[in-house]
């Protein structure tokens, strides 16, 4: 599917409008059916626009959140992405939310994305929204270059659920939702930010393998059409 780029001036005002974009979508989906499900990725990139979204007036009792992937690591450590939602996105009108994460306290990761595979399939499919974010080495979820699960991970046959990911680029062993459940989100958005980033997505929108920048495989195959929102 094709690619639509949303540009603006700068964090703030893309914030702005891709938290009003996302709140209309989450509403649309609660008008249907009754529910809406929303899920976000990590990093530094979505906390203005997690923040954002929070104030937004929607019945929030009705949204279930969940994460594009994670770490290995609990819900309290500096480097859990849990951590970065509690404190940002479940925050004001949306700590209303239901909130399903990735980290189980198991004892392998292998054990804890069995349970987490089983806790998140109460969700149901597609989302409503899924989030993406991007990293310099054109990873997408925990889709890393080289990574220990790549090619599972990235096969459109591979069910739905949340596999393991380790890889150099990744730091802590990862959770991640395969291709096949984030593909085909009723809105799917890239949220990226900063020139150099613009630079690796052009870069990934020309030929080469999926398995160096795993950012290609949504870009080339994803069902929905991939809503890019960026700022320099």
């Amino acid at each position: 599917m094709a690619a639509t780029m949303h540009a603006f001036a700068n964090g703030a005002e893309l914030a702005r409008n891709l938290a009003d974009k996302v709140a209309a979508s989450l509403s649309a989906a609660i008008d249907t059916r009754g529910a809406a499900t929303l899920a976000v990725s990590g990093g530094s990139t979505p906390k203005l626009f997690f923040q954002e979204l929070s104030a937004r007036d929607l019945d929030w009792s009705k949204v279930t959140v969940t994460l594009v992937d994670e770490r290995f690591v609990p819900a309290d450590n500096p480097r859990s992405n849990h951590l970065l939602v509690a404190d940002n996105l479940l925050q004001n009108k949306a700590k209303a939310a239901n909130f399903l994460p990735l980290y189980q306290a198991a004892g392998s990761v292998e054990d804890a994305a069995k349970l987490a595979t089983r806790e998140t399939a109460s969700i149901g499919n597609p989302f409503d929204v899924a989030i993406l974010g991007m990293g310099g080495d054109g990873h997408t979820a925990s889709f890393f270059p080289d990574g220990s699960n790549l090619k599972v991970a990235l096969d459109p046959m591979t069910p739905r659920g949340i596999i393991t990911m380790e890889a150099d680029g990744a730091g802590e062993p990862r959770l991640t939702f395969t291709f096949s459940s984030l593909q085909d989100a009723k809105l799917l958005v890239l949220h990226i930010e900063g020139e150099s980033k613009k630079d690796v997505l052009t870069k990934a929108e020309s030929a080469g393998d999926e398995a160096e920048m795993p950012i290609r495989a949504i870009l080339r195959r994803a069902a929905s059409p991939l809503e890019i929102y960026w700022a320099p």
